[in-house]
């Protein structure tokens, strides 16, 4: 069935993935419409637009922003965060990308989709664009006190500090510059999230303009997934937003294909840097990085084969490309751009090396080269390239839902599809141009063929040389200062008390108190009475085995899970670095390179990991658990059973060399995320004297963990009797752990539960497997104590954190805990750290798996405002007049993520983990029914027991500058990272 205002142009069935894609078009707009019709009912749903910038002004993240910030139906200030707590939703937000915007939301309530559907069309095709949003939003020049014309200049707004914190890694650096050498002339060459020296220059009336051309239906699509009927979408669509539009006449604005290059181009560019320590000889921080732009058609099996070539080259350590820059001594591990990139008009593959020296550039290309020519003249074995094939496959099959949801994860599958005029069904449906890909590959020069037409015959490609600069950063600075001191002396007085006014009339409006009735809702009626919780099926096994029916459409899920015995302080800090090397190695006769090949052809991967909790009510009794995991079509079940046992029971660890490369690639992969999850890091510093189990996680994962990997490292890099010592203290490590009673997790569909069992007892037959049915309590010493650090890394922006300890989810003051963090977040910390502050974000929590409350903020341009601000809101609780709404808003937000659904196997995996740790299905529907029985009362009473910022837990991440200025005031230990 079709509404009357579109019309059907397709529909087709894609078996593998159990739905139904169904093409629309409004027949007076043009506004495209594909539905994903499934029996899923959590419903998503996107509208995306086409917003090819041609500028590094930020206009399309800029507009992102602001475009929430109220509507024509819903003139309230900020309904989109309003709306995420008056709402069950699943997932919402709001993305920029290259050359295209979207706005996506899921649920699994029927009343909340609607009512989030309302609110988004409205804010799409009619919002206010308030100038003082765009000031806020946006940027916005101010002085540094707000209502003194003496103070200094400064630039302010949230994508601003946003952008400053994204644009500080080398990786960011070297990407925007490897993208404005590869499309000399296209949208691409620009920064479409914005270049914080350009942002100032965007202009409100460029904005509305921006908005005008490209926030039309004419260049709009709406993308959706779930069980509810096309027809009924498209009647809220026509209702609430088409109707009031016309065809546009402009053609929408599409990409066109960049300019080829006629010979390959070689660039060298800087980075901002600290200075290179006075003990390092030698600067070995330069990225190298090689791009080509790919001549290929729109098909779709031009597609697969690009991403075909790029797994054949560099899926695994078996692959030629990836083993040659993991191996080589130019540098210290493969660079994190290596790949294919598909997400723009025409596809980029890159390969390179991070932790060169400067001077290597031309040795690294000529590496890179003769390793593709050598490839290009020997070939490679076909069961290589069919491994390949096999993961595309299980990929296609594997139902994912444990980040975003699965049909989001779809619908932005098929979103380059629809950007570029492509085929969303052909993006959707690739069964079969695999099977004739398997056909070509075994044609003798087909891999060959592909490398020599796609990169070695190639000649738009860029060497790109990205050096460390210690001078870099100062001059920006440098230049920032005297671009503002030259705006203030160019300013009259008239314009000196604009920019008052301004500033007076953003904290007005970011004071006012929107009437929320305004927006539609949803209650605690509505919430569903019972949390569905997987149960697990009876296995009539030899082996200590438990198994979780579920549809994982013929994948199988298998996992090995060890009592982690007693370990040594020592031993502990190389927990991490032992479960990142074990299945990367290689066993059973077999080297790391083959190994790795094994797992390929029979599995989607393997990996191991481990799990320390405290118990349920008593933080202090900590139960640690080691798990080996993997995952296969069901028809290699028992090929994957044999490689889970053949790698604990014949590990190389002798393979020293390649466990010096794993360590040097954890290090560089950390090194990359100190920015992007500052928050994180800064939390988890912040709680390390809260309790064993946070202490564990900061000083295994958090910054000290990076810095005692720093420090290994070095001692590894280059000394080769304490790369020796290392390998034997895995070996050590590895002893206990096998020695230790274990247990089986089987996650597959219910009909193969009788096959797959006599599969897993058939490989380990024979064996002698010690078995615990009640995991012993795990020693882990950690006394309380208070810390107040602030840890220096290369950043424009702050990330602060306080923690306080608090209780376990067992103590009835948990479930007050879970939403005093919400409702803190909502009605005080929002506004004063993102909105008045400039922090892209910031907010409240509690973990009580490590027993700790927790304040954060994100990106922040602030320090000592934004701690002040994280008290201030314990004062704003107690001391202001609140509305029963504001307690209900908060438990809405713990209760949607308590019943925020995952993928048919990460619920059965949480399902037995939950139950290994005492969290049982009826201990956490009681966790539940707390949490929705909390009032504003328990919040009070809870904070006033726990939350005492007299004895608070700070930690900050920031740079060197801002610690030496900021440390004194609040008694803070420097360290460096």
């Amino acid at each position: 069935m079709t509404y009357p205002t579109f019309a059907k142009r397709d529909e087709h069935q894609v078996a593998a993935l159990n739905l139904t894609v169904q093409s629309f078009v409004h027949k007076v707009t043009g506004a495209e419409h594909y539905h994903l019709q499934c029996d899923n009912p959590e419903n998503v749903f996107m509208v995306g637009l086409r917003t090819a910038p041609t500028d590094s002004t930020g206009v399309a993240h800029i507009l992102e922003h602001t475009t929430l910030c109220g509507s024509r139906s819903f003139p309230v200030r900020d309904p989109f965060f309003m709306m995420l707590r008056r709402s069950l939703n699943t997932f919402m937000n709001a993305f920029t990308s290259s050359d295209w915007t979207a706005y996506p939301f899921a649920s699994q309530n029927r009343k909340d989709f609607f009512n989030l559907l309302d609110v988004y069309l409205d804010a799409v095709f009619f919002p206010r664009l308030d100038e003082l949003d765009f000031a806020q939003e946006g940027h916005r020049l101010e002085f540094a006190d707000p209502a003194d014309s003496n103070s200094p200049l400064t630039f302010k707004g949230v994508v601003y500090n946003e952008m400053q914190g994204a644009m500080t890694t080398p990786t960011s650096f070297l990407w925007q510059g490897l993208a404005q050498h590869l499309f000399p002339s296209t949208t691409y060459h620009f920064n479409s999230g914005g270049d914080p020296e350009i942002i100032p220059s965007l202009t409100y009336a460029r904005l509305k303009e921006f908005h005008r051309r490209n926030y039309h239906p004419s260049n709009a699509f709406f993308l959706t997934y779930g069980d509810l009927p096309a027809a009924e979408l498209q009647e809220v669509f026509e209702k609430r937003a088409l109707q009031e539009f016309q065809m546009e006449s402009a053609a929408p604005f599409l990409v066109t294909a960049e300019r080829r290059l006629k010979a390959p181009v070689s660039v060298c560019e800087k980075y901002p840097a600290e200075a290179l320590p006075d003990n390092e000889e030698s600067d070995k921080r330069t990225h190298l990085v090689m791009g080509w732009l790919l001549d290929v058609d729109d098909s779709l099996e031009s597609l697969i084969e690009a991403h075909l070539l790029a797994a054949v080259l560099l899926d695994n350590s078996s692959s030629p490309l990836l083993d040659a820059l993991e191996t080589t001594a130019l540098g210290r591990a493969p660079s994190p751009l290596c790949g294919l990139d598909d997400d723009h008009k025409e596809l980029i593959f890159c390969c390179g090396l991070e932790g060169c020296l400067v001077d290597s550039a031309v040795e690294i290309e000529e590496m890179i080269l003769s390793t593709l020519e050598r490839v290009a003249a020997e070939g490679l074995p076909l069961e290589q390239v069919e491994a390949v094939l096999h993961q595309l496959e299980l990929q296609r099959r594997a139902i994912g839902g444990d980040g975003y949801p699965y049909g989001l994860q779809l619908l932005l599958a098929a979103f380059p599809a629809v950007v570029h005029k492509g085929s969303v069904i052909d993006r959707l449906d690739i069964d079969p141009v695999l099977e004739k890909l398997r056909l070509k590959i075994k044609e003798p020069d087909y891999i060959s063929g592909l490398l020599r037409r796609l990169l070695l015959d190639n000649p738009h490609r860029v060497r790109l040389t990205m050096v460390p600069d210690s001078d870099l950063g100062p001059q920006r600075e440098q230049a920032l200062r005297d671009r503002l001191e030259a705006r203030l002396r160019a300013l009259d007085s008239e314009q000196k008390q604009k920019l008052i006014a301004q500033a007076a009339a953003l904290k007005l409006r970011q004071q006012e108190q929107d009437d929320p009735e305004i927006l539609p809702k949803v209650g605690l009626t509505d919430v569903p009475d019972k949390l569905p919780i997987p149960a697990a099926k009876e296995a009539a096994a030899k082996l200590p085995l438990t198994y979780f029916p579920a549809g994982t459409n013929g994948l199988v899920y298998q996992q090995i899970i060890f009592d982690l015995p007693d370990l040594d302080d020592e031993t502990l800090d190389i927990l991490p670095d032992y479960s990142s090397c074990l299945t990367e190695l290689g066993c059973n006769g077999l080297d790391y390179r083959q190994a790795q090949a094994w797992q390929a052809r029979v599995s989607g991967g393997i990996g191991a990991y481990y799990k320390v909790r405290g118990e349920v009510s008593d933080n202090r009794k900590v139960k640690g658990l080691f798990v080996l995991s993997g995952r296969a079509l069901q028809r290699n079940h028992t090929a994957l059973s044999e490689l889970l046992r053949k790698t604990l029971e014949t590990v190389r660890f002798d393979e020293v060399e390649h466990i010096r490369e794993i360590m040097a690639q954890s290090l560089a992969h950390q090194e990359q995320q100190v920015t992007a999850s500052g928050h994180m890091l800064a939390m988890r510093a912040a709680s390390a004297g809260c309790g064993p189990v946070a202490a564990l996680g900061h000083r295994v994962h958090g910054l000290e963990g990076l810095q005692k990997l720093k420090k290994l490292y070095r001692e590894l890099a280059d000394d080769d009797s304490a790369l020796n010592a290392f390998s034997r203290r895995f070996q050590s490590l590895h002893e206990k752990i096998i020695a230790a009673p274990r247990q089986f997790l089987l996650v597959a569909e219910d009909e193969r539960a009788v096959n797959l069992t006599q599969e897993l007892e058939g490989i380990w037959q024979g064996s002698s497997i010690e078995v615990s049915p009640d995991f012993k309590n795990f020693t882990l010493a950690a006394e309380t104590h208070c810390v107040r650090q602030a840890w220096v890394t290369d950043t424009k922006v702050n990330f602060c954190a306080k923690a306080y300890p608090t209780v376990t989810i067992a103590h009835p003051d948990a479930a007050p805990l879970s939403v005093l963090g919400g409702f803190l977040r909502n009605g005080y910390l929002h506004r004063a750290i993102r909105e008045e502050g400039g922090a892209y974000g910031g907010g409240a929590g509690h973990d009580p798996g490590s027993a700790a409350f927790r304040f954060y903020s994100y990106r922040d341009p602030r320090f000592q405002a934004t701690l002040d601000d994280f008290d201030s809101s314990l004062e704003w609780l107690q001391k202001h007049n609140h509305e029963p709404r504001q307690v209900e808003e908060a438990i809405l937000g713990v209760v949607s993520q308590i019943d925020k659904p995952g993928s048919p196997s990460g619920r059965a995996k949480q399902a037995f983990f939950d139950n290994l740790y005492g969290r049982d299905p009826e201990f956490l529907r009681t966790y539940r029914r707390q949490v929705l029985a909390v009032t504003l009362d328990d919040l009070q009473r809870v904070a006033t027991t726990y939350l005492n910022p007299g004895k608070a837990n700070i930690a900050v991440l920031t740079d060197s500058t801002t610690a030496r200025q900021e440390a004194a005031k609040l008694d803070l230990e420097v360290i460096e990272l």
